[in-house]
């Protein structure tokens, strides 16, 4: 199976890192072109435009920052639409839209290939080692032909139902995910007033029920100062106002959607929109003349567990129980 890679980013570096370690014939294309050359030093091929590495490749996966942008990739006149036929798959991997991957599947469609939306989630560290989840959705047949590659970038792989119901999934994980990060902010700034050390909170957090994968992850960059969570401020911004989005859309009246839209753009007004997104913390630690920080946090996040074959997770049907 040839494989095209379409997006080199801070996940999908590390996505088409698996495929690549794992021997599959890859093709790679990004605008960063140091970013294509350290693939090809180390075996992969690349393409001139988007067409072309389509026309090459069985797999066409994109893995890019913005809706538009993959709009862009796949519809202009040398994009990836222009070079499917009825033998190719195509791939969404970022964190966009549903209906925007419904729009541009059906176009898909047209031309006779299959579509899959597959975001990630768990983290840049768990990409890394082929161990992150990955949420699939489109025709089941897409999804049985696309399964070595998913079962090869990640570990747990749920087909999530027709096209563009992963990416809704992706988008309320992501939020739950924001609003998680927020309230980490609030406790590690109560907690350090209250003079606790945060060391011993850290782990009594841990171990409690409250609990969560947000704070046994961005708590450690958070401790250490850093903030490297490989994850920016504008990209949260994104993901939560997409979520606002499909509230909107149904009328219902959130809550805390809105304050948590309203906290992340203000830390990308004070910071910057490249800011790391842990690095909301700073907002509050300013106001109270604090520093959050403990002792032997790492800087960056690495994967402790061993690379391991991913599989299906089968969704129990709770009916029968």
């Amino acid at each position: 199976m040839r494989i095209g890679f379409i997006g080199l980013g801070n996940v999908g570096s590390k996505l088409s890192g698996s495929l690549l370690r794992n021997q599959f014939d890859l093709t790679v294309l990004d605008l960063n072109q140091e970013l294509v050359s350290d693939f090809l030093e180390r075996g992969a091929k690349t393409a001139a435009t988007p067409k072309e590495l389509t026309e090459q490749c069985d797999v066409i996966i994109t893995c890019l920052p913005s809706p538009q942008a993959c709009a862009e990739v796949l519809e202009s006149s040398d994009g990836v639409i222009a070079g499917l036929d009825s033998s190719k798959i195509w791939m969404e991997m970022s964190t966009t839209d549903s209906q925007e991957v419904q729009r541009i599947g059906a176009k898909v469609a047209a031309t006779g290939a299959l579509a899959l939306d597959c975001p990630v989630s768990g983290g840049c560290h768990r990409a890394d080692t082929g161990n992150i989840a990955i949420l699939a959705g489109g025709e089941r047949a897409a999804f049985d032909r696309a399964l070595p590659l998913l079962t090869t970038m990640g570990r747990r792989v749920i087909h999530t139902g027709a096209l563009g119901t992963a990416s809704t999934i992706k988008v309320i994980t992501n939020y739950l995910a924001t609003a998680h990060l927020a309230a980490l902010a609030e406790a590690w700034l109560v907690s350090t007033k209250m003079g606790i050390d945060p060391n011993v909170a850290y782990e009594a957090i841990k171990v409690s029920s409250g609990n969560s994968f947000v704070h046994e992850t961005e708590s450690q960059v958070i401790l250490n100062g850093s903030r490297d969570i490989s994850f920016t401020m504008d990209l949260v911004l994104k993901d939560i106002s997409l979520f606002q989005q499909l509230a909107d859309h149904h009328d219902i009246p959130l809550e805390l959607s809105p304050l948590l839209i309203d906290i992340f753009k203000d830390g990308q007004a004070r910071f910057g929109a490249r800011e790391w997104s842990s690095n909301i913390i700073k907002r509050l630690e300013e106001t109270c003349d604090t520093e959050v920080r403990g002792k032997g946090f790492p800087a960056l996040l690495s994967d402790d567990e061993p690379e391991e074959a991913g599989y299906e997770v089968v969704v129990e049907n709770r009916s029968d129980l």
